[in-house]
């Protein structure tokens, strides 16, 4: 299976050492999203984890424990946004995030670390213009330490509307898209192929193809055999990923940006986060006695299981 090392949350950033205890353990409890007493069994062994993705805006925690991952696959979508703390309220600065995504891609090559520019967002500050200078100054020191760049666009959900629109922070115009996209393809080097993040936003006229943030034809290029992977059912429409098993949970990441889909409010994060130990086999707090435990099915998704 491919395991994704969370949409939900930023587990190299702030969980490395609870993630590194996992794949010792060699596995992992994650809560049903919607029924939290309801644990999954999820095995972290490589006869059954074909790629890990990890997702993150800052991995130097995880630099000093690559080696634990010796025996396992993976790749790092790494998010590098321009914004300042008002935006993205606890992150280390844009050049010290640069520097890490560098030596992060010298250790493990850099093919294996995606540059993500996501969510792009407008408003006085941020207007298009600042958006194409911003993403040539990164792009262009970037350009021997990744191979590909994926663009998102941020989406307005109902719990952080209030949030981004006290910054002036509105849904982008198709025109503004395209505006700072003709740029981007103008000013980006040619070591790196620019991606959307999804299907929703459609620039393929413009030499922009939708791509796949968890992508078959990359994993099989890291792990070295094909695969059979279907669409993931548990994303959205407009989203081309293929399966896989996410070990994070909502409302533990700590990164305060403003536009966080995984971060719902109520004081969920600070109790959460509160109740996080690196040695506990769930990301948030222990197992209770109500807990049901069920063995999650998993199993590589070689297409030739005689390569074994």
């Amino acid at each position: 299976m491919i395991i994704s090392a969370s949409r939900r949350t930023d587990i190299p950033s702030f969980y490395s050492e609870w993630f590194v205890n996992r794949v010792k353990e060699g596995y992992v409890l994650v809560p049903n999203p919607f029924n939290p007493k309801q644990l999954s069994r999820v095995r972290l062994t490589p006869d059954v984890v074909d790629c890990m993705v990890f997702w993150t805006k800052n991995a130097a925690p995880m630099l000093d424990k690559l080696d634990a991952l010796k025996d396992f696959k993976y790749y790092f979508q790494f998010t590098l946004n321009p914004y300042g703390k008002e935006i993205e309220g606890n992150l280390p600065s844009l050049e010290q995030r640069i520097d890490t995504f560098k030596r992060l891609a010298e250790k493990i090559g850099k093919e294996k670390v995606i540059w993500r520019y996501d969510p792009i967002l407008t408003n006085s500050k941020y207007n298009t213009r600042f958006h194409e200078e911003a993403f040539a100054s990164i792009a262009s020191r970037l350009k021997d330490h990744t191979e590909r760049c994926m663009l998102g666009f941020i989406d307005h959900y109902t719990h952080v509307r209030q949030a981004v629109t006290r910054h002036d922070i509105h849904p982008l115009s198709m025109e503004e898209i395209r505006e700072m996209a003709t740029s981007f393809v103008q000013t980006i080097p040619d070591t790196i192929h620019l991606d959307t993040c999804t299907v929703k936003v459609d620039l393929r006229d413009m030499g922009i193809p939708a791509g796949m943030c968890i992508d078959k034809e990359l994993i099989e290029r890291i792990i070295g055999y094909p695969i059979t992977a279907r669409k993931d059912k548990n994303q959205r429409d407009i989203c081309q990923c293929i399966e896989s098993i996410d070990i994070g949970t909502y409302d533990s990441c700590l990164n305060g940006c403003i536009y966080c889909y995984a971060n719902t409010g109520k004081g969920k994060l600070s109790r959460n986060t509160e109740r996080h130990d690196k040695h506990s086999p769930k990301l948030v707090g222990h197992v209770l006695e109500d807990d049901v435990i069920k063995e999650r099915e998993m199993k590589s998704l070689r297409s030739d299981p005689t390569l074994f």
